[in-house]
């Protein structure tokens, strides 16, 4: 999966941004992710955020050591202030030629430096649908980003001989004709109806 430098920036601002529309209320609420809630959806984000971080940095310890499945997510009190300073670092330390250099490791899984930094984007972006779709507000990533993530998508969503591949990467895909919006698709490749709705 080999991938020229890109700028995480856009997605992580667009994600950012759903933060202050999301309640109190909200965070015991359903999610696309079946066994996660909003508060919990929010406190993987804050993780992984952290993990890709410190990967591209090539600060190797607990953050990137940790299996995300290790435990159910916790949400920090702070998260309002913290999620999105912490989006912001996410994108900075990709920006730099080094992070895209060599190995890294995140979840406790090696990794050349330039599939860390795609996987990074796809998690940013679909959990950021996640929280969108969950909470009533509006989604629209930008398009380079929709392209990152559609290219892994897509590449895991093909077995080697070119078949369909029925489980995908994070669940069996979601089929949509190709008129249908790009971000459409990339969520239908993650194995998420893009018609999802909280109680439908």
């Amino acid at each position: 999966m080999k991938a020229d430098p890109f700028d995480l920036g856009p997605v992580c601002r667009t994600v950012a941004g759903l933060v202050g529309g999301i309640s109190e209320e909200q965070l015991t609420g359903p999610t696309p992710c079946p066994a996660y809630t909003v508060r919990e959806v929010l406190g993987h984000l804050a993780g992984l955020t952290v993990a890709f971080r410190d990967a591209a940095r090539k600060e190797l310890g607990p953050t990137t050591d940790t299996s995300p499945n290790a435990a159910l997510p916790v949400l920090p009190d702070d998260w309002r202030e913290a999620l999105p300073r912490q989006l912001d670092e996410l994108a900075e330390a990709w920006r730099s030629p080094g992070a895209w250099q060599g190995g890294t490791r995140v979840g406790g899984v090696e990794l050349p430096g330039e599939v860390a930094a795609v996987v990074a984007l796809n998690e940013v972006q679909i959990h950021g649908w996640d929280l969108a779709r969950s909470t009533g507000q509006e989604y629209a990533p930008d398009e380079a980003s929709l392209r990152v993530s559609y290219a892994m998508l897509i590449a895991a969503a093909r077995s080697a001989d070119g078949d369909p591949a029925p489980d995908g990467l994070f669940g069996p895909p979601v089929e949509l004709p190709e008129e249908a919006p790009l971000l459409d698709r990339v969520i239908g490749l993650s194995g998420r109806r893009p018609d999802w709705l909280p109680g439908a």
